[in-house]
């Protein structure tokens, strides 16, 4: 049987992927006095899980998560207080999923794929925020970076998937909304599928792999996958 023609086991991201977390805006509204604050913590909390990667230093996401809370507090001047910090994961606990992500699971499913999940954030005792956003039912398993203690993209991550499903990293496809995240799988010999939600792009260098598959909406993305590979 030929690469190609393989079945491939699909990954999902979670955090923004799946899960929206536009929710937060009006924390972000309260507190900041401006919702656009939420891109600039998403983006700041990223960049740092990145560094301690990069650092070979280790936090669990969710303790980034409010450090990197009180240092926009601290850039913008303004009091991140306990019950800040307490709305907030309340509210990063119960992120809806996005309307599209139910119904672009059932179709993956019911063509034959093996779903998973790979997330930046630690496991939590159920109910866990995917069960809490009615999607956990789709998956197999929900896998951590925690394992490793290393952030996407870095290799390890990808890899730890791989290896404990016992499939080569060909036959995984990686979909997510954020480039980096789909450049490092495929970086690590998998696929990426992008999905091009609002605030995310495709970045047009050459040196940078493109993703496999890109939509902007994950019902167009997963008729590329089914198309793709011809599940049965």
């Amino acid at each position: 049987m030929t690469e190609q023609s393989r079945t491939p086991i699909i990954v999902f991201d979670v955090n923004e992927t799946l899960l929206d977390i536009t929710t937060l805006a009006p924390l972000f509204s309260r507190v900041f006095g401006d919702s656009a604050v939420l891109r600039e913590w998403f983006a700041q909390l990223i960049l740092y899980s990145q560094t301690m990667t990069l650092c070979g230093r280790y936090a669990p996401f969710g303790e980034l998560a409010v450090g990197t809370l009180h240092m926009l507090g601290t850039i913008h001047g303004v009091a991140i207080k306990p019950s800040d910090i307490d709305e907030f994961k309340q509210l990063m606990s119960v992120l809806p999923a996005h309307p599209d992500a139910a119904p672009a699971l059932n179709t993956l499913r019911k063509a034959g794929f093996r779903l998973v999940t790979l997330s930046n954030s630690a496991s939590s005792a159920s109910p866990t925020p995917l069960e809490r956003a009615g999607l956990a039912d789709f998956f197999e398993h929900s896998f951590s970076v925690d394992a490793v203690k290393k952030f996407k993209p870095a290799p390890e991550t990808y890899q730890f998937v791989a290896e404990q499903l016992k499939v080569p990293m060909a036959d995984i496809v990686l979909v997510a909304c954020h480039l980096w995240d789909t450049a490092g799988a495929q970086a690590a010999g998998c696929h990426g599928a992008l999905l091009t939600r609002p605030h995310n792009a495709v970045l047009p260098l050459a040196e940078l792999p493109a993703p496999d598959m890109a939509d902007a909406n994950l019902g167009g993305l997963v008729k590329q996958i089914i198309d793709r590979w011809k599940a049965a």
